[in-house]
Order: structure tokens, then sequence, then C-alpha cells
């Protein structure tokens, strides 16, 4: 299904480009506005979050725009997780919620990310929908000048978040004796994040926290772990946590400097889960998942499923298959227990929880050997190149060095104007000639 202005996860690209600008924000407010007013007749309420970026001033109040027009009441936030307005839309028992962000792109970047009343992500067939309303007429949409939309400001916002994530663990839990060190990325959990270890009687040591609109994800976050590499032993904590922009990424470095991916994360809280007897079913991957994880699992008896590339598809499969734990190797992880969407904070207060009894950081994320794996990103003006003789001869070609010893993904990414090319194998040597083969082909 080929979607116009919906991408992997939500509506992301260029500030004042063809899609992110003033005019089509508040197209998409009028839109989305419309849709959801139509299919919930009680409070007609709409939730706005947003990350730290600079243009987040020009395009709030034009998505504001669009919603109240549409009659919709509407309730901004200001910075706040992802997950966080997943929750509080839920919560709150509004029609939707609307997070403003590019999530781990840089700042001259934005987009939208949008929530149903159940607190997921919409599916293709209502953001089909959505961009059909988008591309009709204004005037159609436009509500009776008695019934517009009103605005207000909440400031509760982190404290509600805050509130809903720690009824997840007993009251009894906390992080006295613990050293911490978070970087929030300069992005939407600078305030929350540092705020809710400390909460629980956390020592923290806080990085990524000062946000100037241009600096959200700027050598820092989960894209960039050698920072929180460094200040973890810098600071001698048991554990360092890193989020991206919008925090619904998380990345670890133990106590020795080690970083921890989502993959070795996943297969430690499903080791841990199906321990525990909490682990449904089994696990979701991605087709980015890396291969040592498949067959930790098999070893360890846990099913595993692998989805598209994106959270909302392992949401997907993870609701029609019943099982409670899923994510990416990125980072982007979610708790079935406790969750609709990937959220940094609550996966990082659930590693803590398994800390809890003295364990350290290196000693839990000793599962599994990763099998060497290569991801190469090739910008292109033209993504499909991909379907070109060309780049499928070089795709085939690859394959046949890998038959029996690994396995290759090429594809397009949904949120930028990059195909990117992952191989894994144990021999190093074919694992570069196949990448090679490739990105020749492409570029």
């Amino acid at each position: 299904m080929i979607k116009k202005y919906f991408g992997t996860d939500g509506i992301r690209g260029k500030v004042n480009g063809d899609k992110i600008n003033g005019d089509m924000f508040f197209k998409f407010g009028l839109a989305a506005g419309t849709y959801f007013k139509n299919q919930k007749k009680t409070k007609q309420m709409a939730l706005i979050a947003k990350d730290t970026r600079l243009s987040g001033y020009t395009l709030e109040p034009a998505l504001v725009s669009g919603l109240t027009s549409a009659g919709m009441h509407v309730f901004t936030f200001g910075p706040l997780p992802t997950n966080g307005l997943a929750m509080l839309t839920k919560n709150m028992k509004s029609n939707m919620g609307i997070m403003i962000t590019a999530s781990h792109n840089p700042y001259d970047d934005n987009g939208l990310k949008l929530f149903g009343p159940d607190g997921l992500k919409l599916s293709d067939k209502i953001e089909k929908k959505i961009e059909k309303l988008i591309d009709s007429k204004i005037s159609k949409k436009l509500s009776n000048p008695k019934i517009l939309g009103r605005v207000k400001r909440l400031e509760s916002g982190s404290e509600k978040y805050i509130e809903i994530i720690k009824k997840n663990f007993p009251k009894q839990f906390n992080l006295r004796g613990l050293r911490i060190t978070i970087d929030c990325a300069n992005g939407a959990a600078y305030k929350v994040g540092p705020k809710l270890f400390r909460s629980l009687g956390a020592i923290v040591d806080e990085i990524g926290t000062s946000p100037n609109g241009f600096n959200i994800n700027h050598k820092c976050g989960s894209t960039f772990p050698n920072k929180i590499k460094y200040h973890t032993k810098k600071n001698k904590s048991h554990i360092g946590i890193s989020l991206d922009g919008d925090a619904d990424r998380i990345i670890i470095c133990d106590e020795m400097g080690k970083i921890v991916d989502g993959d070795k994360i996943i297969a430690m809280l499903a080791e841990r889960w199906k321990r525990k007897k909490i682990l449904k079913g089994g696990v979701v991957g991605t087709l980015m998942s890396n291969y040592g994880l498949q067959k930790f699992f098999l070893k360890k008896k846990i099913k595993f499923l692998r989805s598209k590339v994106g959270d909302r598809y392992v949401k997907e499969v993870m609701q029609k298959s019943k099982f409670n734990l899923g994510g990416e190797q990125s980072g982007h992880i979610i708790l079935g227990k406790f969750a609709t969407t990937g959220d940094g904070l609550l996966v990082a207060l659930e590693i803590l929880f398994s800390m809890r009894k003295g364990k350290k950081a290196s000693d839990i994320f000793k599962n599994f050997i990763p099998t060497p794996q290569l991801l190469e990103n090739v910008e292109v003006k033209d993504r499909s190149i991909i379907s070109s003789p060309k780049c499928k001869n070089a795709i085939k070609k690859a394959n046949s060095l890998l038959e029996g010893k690994g396995r290759m993904l090429v594809r397009n990414s949904g949120t930028e104007p990059v195909i990117r090319i992952m191989c894994e194998t144990d021999d190093k040597t074919i694992l570069l000639k196949c990448v090679k083969i490739v990105k020749k082909s492409i570029k």
C-alpha cells in the first residue's frame, strides 16, 4: 500500500520542505481532526507534545489551528517523550495524540507521530484515510464558528507520565545507592528523564539536557553512543542510559564502558521474563534483528518472529501473535505488559529493576554473541533505484555468496532519502564483499 505522506513511522522530512511546513501542518491537523471527530462523539479532544527542535514553535501553532478548525479541543504539553504522549492519550480518554518530532534525525528535520484513543500508532488503513482528507477541499472540513475547538496548555504532563510508569513497579522499588549517567540527546526527555530517576533515589549525572533548538541528537544520544560510554566511565556510574530525540529508543552502557544495543536488551528481558513467567508467547524482532539473537532464542526455546522495520509493525505482529515483548536493534523496545509503543525510560526502569539486588549491568547482559553485522546507508536521489535490474542482480549475486552462511537485507528507509544495506555472516571477508557488490550497483 503506497502512501503519499506517511512513512514507516509517521510523517517526516526537512523543515519548510514540501511536507513539513506551516501550510501542510494546518492541513494535517484539519484532516486528522476531521477523521477522529467522526470516530468518537464524546470529548472531541486532541493532545499535542513535541521534542525540542526550533521548528516546533512554527509547526505546533499551525497544527493546533487545523485541529481547532475541525472542531477539536486541544491540550498541549510541550516537550514530552513519545510514549508519555501515548500513555496520556489513553489515560485522558482523548480522541488522539500527536507528537511533533523527527525522532533521532537532526534538528532541521521534523514530523508527526499520530496515536489513536487506544494509545497505538495508526494502521496503514487509517493513515490512507487521513491522506485522502488532506488532499480534499479545505472548506468541506471547516467547522461552524459556534463549534470551533479551544486550546489549553497543561504543565502537568511530565508528572502524570512519571506517575503512570512508576505504577508498573512495586511501591518499595527504589534506586538508592545507584549512580546513573543519562544522555537525553537534548531532546524530549531532557527534564523528565533525570527527574524520574532522582525521584527514585538515584544519584544522576546528566548530559544532553541543555537543548537550544539546534543540538537535538547532535553528537549525543542513542545514535552517538561514544558520549554515554565516555561519561559513564568518567563518572564511575553503575549504568549509562542513552535516549534519542523523542526518547522512544534506548542504548545502554554497562559499568565497564561496554555498549549494549537493543538486541542485547531484548535478549536479557526475554530470558528474565520467561524465568519469571511474565513472557507471553514469545518475542517479535525485525528484519534487522541480529541472526545471533535468533540463534539465542532457539537455544532458550523462546519463539521468535520477525516483522517489517519500524516499531509500529513490531507492535502489529505482537498483537496478532499475542506476544508481549518486541523491539529493534536500534533500541525501540515495546514492553507490551506496560506500553503500546517504544519507551526508553520505561525500558530503563525495567533494566534497573532487574539490577535491584546488587547485580552489575555487565553481568545481566552476558547473553548472546552477535553475528558480525555490517550496515551501510547509501544516500540516493531516487529510492526506486532499488528495483532496477542492476541492483536486483547485485543483491542476487550477494545472496548466492551468503547461502547457508548468513543473510542480507536491502531496503529503502521509511524516513530518509537513503537505501539501507545490511549484511551479517561470521565470514568477515564475505561480509565486506557482499556489501560492496550491492553498494556499487546503487552508486
